[in-house]
């Protein structure tokens, strides 16, 4: 039974797994009025400021205090997330091509799964996945390329290390043949070299704890608080509208000092003209690596990326290297 605000209170605590000091801090209260209400030393219901501090922080409605919230419908509140943050938007593969483009309209801030994303990758290896289309499909397809290929289109892309490469030089699951893999690098090197319009990073998806990031195609819409990926589900994607959430994945890939590990994005190109010359050449995983390692600072970030039993064969990193 949860009758009281301080029993409801004790039981946000306990599931919050917080320390009594932080949980003060946060409702503005010292450790010793915490400790009372644990203790049920003191019975008296805390202010509505309190109660709301709780509810903002933890993104609680305020209906959790109200005297007939209790029992099943108070924990119903605790634990379930609010329908109107989280949305499934299964409308079939024209219906989701729609809705990214509605929700990228003006610019887009995507976190790729793999290298290339789907739009170059259609520029060059049309219906990879697909055996069907419609002229609606392919029409909404040429707008959706057009756009992100203007000059002006704003767009911010990060693909890990590791898909680049297996891009470029993996034998497994690689549907690309050399000549495409050479017009696609340099699609992409003319839609971002020079261009301050649009921003692109390579990051080492091993040097932190991100599982999850470099898996999923996540588009972030920081200004409209919007943030979308796709579901491991054929044409599904879920929809996030939780601010804090977005505003903290973006901060992950906005501030310098959080950001995984990357390529400056000034240097991403010129890793992408290097990585053509190798492809071109046929000079494979360790040449590429020995290139990279001689003509950037980039060599450890690479080489990191690398398996450890062909780390032993490559020369050593040059000094100065660049880890962020």
């Amino acid at each position: 039974m949860y009758k009281s605000s301080i029993e409801k209170i004790i039981e946000i605590y306990k599931r919050s797994e917080l320390s009594i000091s932080k949980f003060a801090s946060i409702i503005g209260k010292d450790r010793r009025t915490v400790t009372s209400w644990i203790d049920k030393t003191v019975i008296k219901n805390p202010s509505e400021e309190v109660l709301k501090k709780i509810s903002t922080f933890f993104r609680y409605p305020d209906s959790i205090w109200e005297d007939d919230c209790q029992n099943d419908d108070f924990m119903a509140l605790l634990t379930q997330i609010p329908k109107e943050e989280i949305k499934i938007i299964d409308e079939g593969y024209l219906g989701g091509l729609k809705y990214i483009l509605e929700h990228e309209d003006k610019e887009r801030f995507v976190i790729h799964p793999q290298f290339p994303g789907p739009m170059y990758r259609d520029t060059t290896v049309p219906r990879v996945y697909r055996t069907k289309s419609s002229l609606e499909i392919e029409g909404f397809k040429k707008q959706r390329i057009s756009k992100m290929l203007s000059y002006s289109f704003e767009t911010t892309e990060w693909y890990s290390i590791k898909s680049l490469l297996n891009f470029c030089f993996s034998p497994i699951g690689n549907f690309y043949t050399k000549v495409q893999k050479i017009q696609i690098l340099d699609l992409i090197y003319d839609n971002f070299h020079e261009n301050y319009n649009k921003r692109l990073y390579f990051f080492d998806s091993f040097s932190r704890k991100i599982y999850g990031l470099d898996t999923a195609y996540t588009s972030i819409n920081i200004k409209n608080g919007v943030m979308f990926f796709k579901a491991p589900l054929e044409s599904v994607f879920i929809e996030v509208r939780n601010k804090k959430l977005i505003e903290r994945i973006h901060r992950h890939f906005t501030f310098g000092s959080e950001a995984p590990t990357h390529v400056n994005p000034n240097d991403a190109t010129y890793i992408l003209k290097i990585l053509k010359n190798c492809v071109e050449l046929e000079l494979g995983l360790s040449g590429a690596y020995e290139e990279l390692n001689r003509k950037t600072f980039y060599g450890e970030l690479f080489k990191n990326n690398i398996s450890v039993s062909l780390q032993e064969k490559l020369s050593h990193p040059r000094d100065g290297q660049k880890t962020n």
